[in-house]
């Protein structure tokens, strides 16, 4: 599966879209999902600042919140994830 952002894409396994968005927390899933190495493998090409650019526009964190650049691989992760399972649905 895959998701397009404004800047870039990711690719998911759909299981592994599935293990990080479910009802309940989902941050131990993700973290899990970020050590994949195809994961990784990906977010190595993306530069940092498009991905912190990208959660920018959600408007959901501040600059501060934005500086921390493991936070926000896992915040495009469960956001690519979520979406790419919403848009399976369809």
């Amino acid at each position: 599966m895959r998701y397009y952002f404004e800047r870039f894409s990711i690719s998911l396994k759909k299981a592994d879209a599935e293990a990080c968005s479910h009802p309940g927390q989902c941050d131990a899933d993700v973290a899990d999902t970020l050590r994949l190495p195809y994961v990784r493998r990906q977010l190595a090409k993306i530069d940092p600042e498009l991905i912190r650019a990208e959660l920018a526009e959600y408007g959901a964190w501040d600059e501060s919140q934005l500086s921390d650049a493991a936070e926000n691989e896992h915040r495009i992760i469960w956001i690519a994830a979520s979406n790419m399972l919403e848009e399976s649905r369809q």
